[in-house]
């Protein structure tokens, strides 16, 4: 992935994350997307949720940006949580989250374009795809 884009990225990121209700803003449209989406989350704390996803943010940078080897090194222990042994999320969901992420994203970058759209998809899609393909071979440790 070629520098310019995850530096758009990573600013990006930078001003979102200085809204103050950007994961808030991000879990409604998400929870709103599907009831599939309501149901997979009914029992969540979303206190910690909101922590382990702007984590999360950061881990799908690295994986982003150590290339080939990047989601593999970055996000075993994430594709083990969230396949099929354990929370079960699968590609369906991943399409709805995408979409909610990117629309928040609209909402909150004052500097929102096609290029910051582009950047953050490419780098979501690096643990999408990878989420996705781990789905049923993630070995419940």
């Amino acid at each position: 992935m070629n520098e310019k884009l995850l530096q758009t990225f990573e600013e990006s990121l930078q001003r979102c994350t200085e809204v103050p209700h950007f994961l808030d803003l991000f879990y409604a449209k998400f929870l709103g997307s599907s009831p599939k989406v309501r149901e997979k989350f009914a029992k969540t704390d979303f206190a910690r949720q909101k922590q382990a996803l702007r984590a999360s943010f950061d881990t799908l940078l690295a994986a982003a940006k150590d290339g080939d080897g990047g989601p593999e090194k970055h996000l075993a222990r994430l594709a083990e949580r969230h396949g099929s042994r354990q929370l079960g999320v699968g590609a369906e969901l991943y399409d709805l989250w995408l979409d909610s992420l990117l629309a928040t994203v609209k909402e909150c970058d004052p500097e929102f374009s096609a290029s910051v759209e582009t950047a953050w998809e490419d780098v979501m899609t690096v643990g999408i795809r990878y989420l996705c393909s781990r789905f049923n071979s993630a070995t419940g440790a």
